[in-house]
């Protein structure tokens, strides 16, 4: 694990560093306190600290203060040094911020005790980190895609409609339905049925650009809110979007299936008024019936007076 050493006396850090590269750290000094909140700050910076309470520029309880308003960072786990060993002095140092406090000169066992802490309750912190952050995941995206899930593309289509009203550009958006899906369902099984799913959900997630959205509407349909298209490039990447999914067959184990996919488009400059999520749903559903009524495996566009946008 990597480390930090932050100490002025030339003499006590090279000692200290010497003891740590033994146990097998991997050891970063600094030579005054501003140094080691910069070198604390990098985004690969050291997660371990042993900062020394006297330094210059910046002592060892400022040190902790700024590092503890950094909340965007990972957690810094900081062991404080010093000879001070007065029940105030204690106090005043982990208050600041500090984690431990340890008297100089250090008992070597003592140190190395504390620093096997330090690691543990840093690894319980990567770990809580990991699941809150596979929680949120679970908790906006689709489980068998991976795509967003319906809430998170309706919260994604909400803030691309006020940036669009805001901003006074198109708003573009689709929504493809997978053609005869139940045919594959009965015909194939389930199991195909989730394997064909998640094959759209991959070529409609290669097909558009970095920054747009894609979701699992519900079932076999699915929304992408584009971002900054205006509709020449909208009807352009309609059929992009089209081609992406029906240009190869779906080829499971021994089954070759041909997909296609009904697109229904609407692309509306927003003026003036309230933007209401329900209406531009039921509009760009109106205009995937279109599709679907005009032979599946193509696109239509929502006609304007289909919004409330206005």
């Amino acid at each position: 694990m990597k480390i930090l050493i932050a100490d002025d006396d030339a003499t006590s850090r090279l000692l200290m560093e010497k003891m740590l590269r033994t146990c097998g750290y991997d050891v970063v000094v600094a030579a005054d306190g501003s140094e080691a909140v910069s070198i604390l700050s990098a985004e690969d910076g050291p997660k371990l600290a042993l900062i020394d309470w006297m330094m210059p520029k910046m002592d060892g309880p400022e040190v902790c203060r700024r590092l503890r308003f950094q909340h965007d960072r990972a957690y810094v786990y900081i062991i404080l040094l010093t000879s001070r060993q007065s029940k105030q002095d204690i106090i005043a140092g982990l208050e600041s911020g500090a984690d431990d406090y340890l008297t100089k000169p250090c008992h070597v066992e003592e140190l190395k005790a504390r620093l096997h802490v330090g690691e543990r309750i840093l690894d319980l912190e990567e770990r809580l980190v990991e699941a809150r952050e596979e929680m949120q995941f679970k908790a906006t995206h689709d489980a068998l895609t991976t795509l967003w899930n319906q809430g998170a593309i309706l919260s994604l289509l909400n803030r691309e409609m006020c940036r669009a009203m805001r901003e006074r550009q198109i708003l573009s958006l689709m929504l493809c339905d997978v053609d005869y899906f139940k045919q594959i369902n009965d015909a194939h099984g389930h199991l195909v049925g989730d394997k064909v799913l998640i094959e759209v959900a991959r070529r409609l997630q290669s097909a558009v650009r970095p920054y747009d959205s894609v979701g699992r509407y519900g079932g076999e349909e699915f929304l992408i809110v584009l971002t900054g298209c205006d509709e020449v490039d909208t009807k352009v990447r309609a059929e992009q979007i089209r081609n992406a999914i029906c240009s190869e067959p779906f080829i499971c184990d021994t089954k070759v299936i041909n997909l296609t996919i009904s697109v229904g488009v609407l692309f509306h400059r927003v003026k003036k008024g309230n933007t209401n999520v329900e209406d531009v749903l039921g509009s760009v559903d109106a205009a995937l019936y279109k599709a679907k009524a005009a032979g599946r495996n193509c696109v239509a566009y929502a006609n304007p007076t289909d919004t409330m946008m206005e």
